[in-house]
């Protein structure tokens, strides 16, 4: 199973191994394969599993055993379906994901999508950036919420 999106269908299986992954809900592909490439540079053995709409990304969390819940959740804020504050509230309502970081990255620097996501229970609010410098620096803070120091 590849952690690489296949012609916008992301994998929605469960990771195989109880090693670190991180779960992406992104609905744009190409967000999505700059954020994962930008993983993959900084730690190759990252394990990336992604989604492309709200409701597919907490329908997969879900299914998820205990032992193989994600190290680091990152949420695009406006998904199809169900968006990433209503994922938010969902895994804020299941005590199994109150120890894993939440993140959510935007196009949109609005401060209501901010202040909702943070009372949501995210640790930060990333505007997306623009230039790949910027977003593999964002990919390396992101890292750090999964203890892993690059």
């Amino acid at each position: 199973m590849s952690d690489q999106p296949r012609n916008g269908a992301p994998s929605s299986e469960a990771p195989g191994d109880e090693s670190p992954f991180i779960f992406l809900a992104e609905d744009d592909i190409d967000d999505q394969e700059i954020l994962i490439e930008s993983f993959k540079a900084l730690y190759p053995d990252m394990t990336v599993k992604a989604e492309v709409n709200g409701l597919r990304a907490i329908q997969f969390l879900q299914r998820l055993p205990d032992h193989l819940l994600p190290c680091l959740i990152v949420l695009d804020y406006n998904l199809p379906e169900v968006d990433g504050s209503e994922i938010l509230q969902r895994l804020k309502e299941d005590n199994r994901f109150d120890h894993i970081p939440k993140v959510v990255w935007s196009t949109s620097n609005s401060d209501l999508f901010r202040s909702r996501s943070i009372s949501m229970g995210a640790k930060a609010y990333f505007v997306k950036p623009t230039d790949i410098n910027s977003i593999n620096n964002l990919a390396k803070e992101m890292l750090s919420y999964c203890n892993i120091i690059v």
